[in-house]
């Protein structure tokens, strides 16, 4: 296929020949392990690298032997969508002594081994950085015993170690999501939504017990993600008298027409006391005071179970990618680091001060620091418990403040799973800033038409699990009704608007901007948040809704590949959405593993799918059994899906047999996932105070008044920050005939999907991440928390 521009830097500086890479996961397993240790093998073969599986963690670098097992390309197959770690995992406590290391490091030298990788928890890193602290002595110790040669310490004189954090805790500092939390996420998701269909048939009160003995990420974003009533976690011990605030609010949720409670408590939730607050406590509470049909349900290694979300395949692709980078470019100077993600960015810190910081936590918690342990949690972390304390906590009425201002709300263009979410947010956020809230039905049609109404606290609960839009949207664009929309606008007070949705959303936008010097009603300040699956709107990295599609799209394909199991070779063609956007395609395509991806940004021809063919044929004859080719739906007009499938069927006449499969609708539908609510939650919740702030900066002379660019603003995340950019400053960076930005971040990771497939390709590495430093609490600019 034709390659993007890329600066091809890639051989001449990071050749991994004559170096010998071992990865190995250890500590608790996590979903998404087998993707990273996939990555590895594959991205240090391509360079050269010879590569070896450390088998059952440290214990088998200790015992040695058949555990340690060189990999080959084929070896790694099939495993991308398996969850937990195919090479094993156990904890260790030989490696713990110096004896058990010494063992491992002879094992090491056997091999040649002075490169490791290692997936695990803080204490399987702080393990390895150790080893790699005493390896010059161990060696000279080796020598001593006479069991290795002096030549073999000069040949391995530095041992090099880059971690990547494989825990569904999320309890790692340094690092906004670990491998393993969306997945275990998703688990828990699925089980609290089956479970409140059976609680609102019997009105009945659940509580849940997620894992987190240490850390209450997992309960905390689970209740977010759900809009649960009550949330208990280590960080955050309940006041003295939690039981009958608690009660209270159960109480007054049922008073309010709501048929059922759910109450999410973390494995370790403790009280002031440290007093450990359990299940079975708070049940016989809540039928001790309220007399509720109360039931607990404790879901346990079900949330270490399954098949790996696309979020984690990506991340742990993308992250083991970035630590064979990572061992190829360090000296022996260099400290051993953990490749992290922040925002949407890989990013390297040294090992030891994520280490420390993680640690730091858990000593604040233990002297009952809990506020000073929330902040070292990270930014991410207390953005979420503030989140989730304005949503689901209502002030009384007589604490809201009096702000006067009307504030509509309504969704734009395809529907998109989390907008739902974000609408709760908006309202319940809206609310407590003291503005009013109003609901716009269909579009901008809609409000046209007058299909506005004012929408209250409880009239969005239960909203946040439903997918497609529950206000109702359409396509339609403002222009040729702005008249009626600035008279619905004047009628009913509108002071600011806040509008949810997909391209069509910033077309509207930019159409309401042009309409102010002829309008003085759309003087108002206006924010938009993006909600598509194409993830197709300038101005921002990822967009609500296209988490959902992504699932969709990698759980069929994983379901279709299955079907072959056992058959003869064949190849599956599949068809995604996106209109002209290949983001579906191409970051499907790297989370499903993908042979290939058709995309309309990366024009090709028949020779580029000629060369495809043949390089699955000969893939065909040698190793694997199932190959599996994505087209975007426009990404050519002539090389359409049927086009290819009877072209690959033909050319594969005699290796394989072709069937195709178009996904359609099914990626708009669906319960948005965990990441879907969370982000159009947050986002959401961020673009209501800032609607705050603009309508108090224009309130001028009674009346609100904003005519400049700063408030008409679409809300994004740009790598590591979630930015408010002025909509008529994006039109630069947009291509309005095929309703794409100019330049899309996603198609740098296409060279990835493409050497993961075993094709030759350049890399750009220019955006590779550099070594930082952890920093205890990010400027709220760089904030890009909104993310998880």
């Amino acid at each position: 296929m034709a390659q993007p521009d890329t600066k091809k830097i890639f051989f001449e500086n990071l050749s991994g020949a004559g170096k010998a890479i071992a990865v190995l996961t250890s500590g608790g397993d996590a979903q998404g392990m087998n993707a990273a240790v996939r990555a590895v093998v594959r991205m240090g073969l391509y360079v050269g690298a010879k590569v070896y599986f450390i088998h059952e963690g440290y214990q088998g670098m200790v015992d040695g032997g058949e555990n340690i097992k060189e990999a080959t390309w084929e070896s790694v197959s099939s495993m991308l969508q398996v969850g937990g770690t195919v090479i094993g995992s156990a904890r260790c406590k030989e490696f713990r002594t110096h004896e058990g290391r010494l063992k491992a490091a002879h094992n090491l030298v056997q091999y040649g081994i002075t490169n490791l990788c290692v997936i695990g928890g803080d204490g399987s890193l702080t393990g390895a950085n150790l080893f790699r602290e005493e390896w010059s002595g161990l060696l000279s110790e080796l020598v001593g015993q006479g069991l290795i040669e002096d030549e073999a310490v000069q040949k391995n004189s530095a041992l090099h170690i880059v971690g990547m954090v494989g825990s569904i805790d999320n309890d790692f500092c340094g690092t906004d999501m670990t491998i393993g939390t969306d997945s275990a996420l998703h688990r828990i998701i699925e089980v609290v939504d089956a479970i409140m269909t059976t609680a609102q048939s019997h009105q009945r009160t659940f509580v849940l017990e997620v894992m987190g003995r240490h850390c209450g990420y997992l309960a905390l974003v689970s209740a977010l993600a759900c809009g649960a009533d009550w949330v208990l976690i280590p960080e955050m011990p309940p006041e003295d008298g939690w039981e009958d605030k608690m009660c209270q609010k159960l109480s007054a949720n049922r008073a309010g027409m709501k048929r059922l409670n759910i109450i999410i408590v973390a494995e370790g939730a403790i009280d002031h006391s440290n007093k450990p607050i359990t299940t079975d406590y708070i049940k016989d509470l809540v039928v001790k005071c309220l007399g509720f049909d109360t039931r607990v349900t404790i879901l346990g290694h079900v949330q270490r179970g399954g098949t790996p979300s696309a979020f984690d395949r990506i991340l742990a692709s993308r992250m083991g990618v970035e630590a064979v980078f990572a061992l190829l470019e360090t000296t022996a100077n260099t400290p051993a680091c953990v490749v992290s993600l922040c925002g949407n960015q890989s990013v390297r810190l040294p090992l030891m001060e994520c280490v420390q910081m993680t640690q730091e936590v858990q000593k604040a918690m233990d002297e009952k620091r809990f506020e000073e342990a929330v902040k070292l949690r990270g930014r991410s972390f207390e953005n979420n418990l503030k989140t989730y304390k304005l949503l689901a906590h209502r002030k009384p009425e007589s604490e809201l403040p009096v702000s006067n201002f009307n504030v509509a709300v309504l969704n734009v263009g395809a529907p998109a799973a989390g907008m739902n979410a974000a609408v709760r947010s908006a309202v319940r956020v809206g609310i407590s800033e003291g503005h009013k809230m109003f609901a716009v039905s269909d579009g901008f049609e809609g409000l046209s038409k007058g299909q506005i109404r004012e929408i209250k606290w409880a009239d969005v609960g239960g909203w946040t699990g439903q997918g497609g839009s529950l206000l109702g949207t359409k396509r339609t664009l403002p222009a040729k009704h702005v008249d009626k929309i600035a008279e619905q606008m004047r009628k009913n007070n509108i002071n600011a608007l806040l509008i949810i949705g997909g391209f069509e959303a910033f077309e509207s936008l930019l159409q309401l901007y042009e309409a102010r010097a002829t309008h003085e009603e759309l003087c108002i300040p206006m924010c938009m948040l993006p909600a598509t699956i194409s993830n197709n709107v300038p101005g921002t990295d990822l967009s609500i809704g296209a988490d959902t599609a992504l699932n969709a799209i990698v759980e069929t394909c994983d379901r279709i590949k299955q079907s072959a199991s056992g058959t003869k070779r064949r190849v599956f063609i599949i068809e995604t959405m996106g209109g002209y956007c290949g983001y579906l395609a191409s970051v499907g395509g790297l989370a499903a593993g993908a042979d290939a991806a058709y995309i309309y940004e990366e024009p090709f021809d028949i020779r580029d799918l000629q060369a495809n063919v043949e390089h699955l044929t000969e893939k065909m004859k040698t190793s694997i059994q199932r190959g599996l080719v994505l087209r975007n739906e426009n990404s050519n007009e002539n090389y359409t899906t049927d086009f290819i499938y009877q072209l690959y069927s033909e050319e594969g006449k005699g290796v394989f047999d072709c069937r195709k499969n178009v996904l359609g609708h099914m990626q708009q539908g669906g319960a948005p996932s965990p990441f879907d609510r969370n982000f159009g939650t947050k986002i959401s919740a961020k673009a209501m105070q800032w609607i705050t702030k603009k309508l108090v900066e224009t309130f001028r002379q009674g009346r609100v008044f904003a005519n400049t660019e700063d408030t008409c603003c679409l809300l994004g995340m740009r790598r590591r920050a979630l930015v408010f950019q002025p909509v008529v400053q994006l039109k630069g960076d947009t291509d309005f005939v095929h309703r794409i930005p100019k330049e899309q971040w996603w198609l740098k990771l296409r060279p990835l999907m493409k050497i993961l497939a075993k094709y030759k390709t350049s890399y750009d590495v220019s955006d590779s991440g550099q070594l930082e430093h952890v920093v205890r609490n990010r400027p709220k600019e760089s904030d890009a928390s909104g993310a998880m």
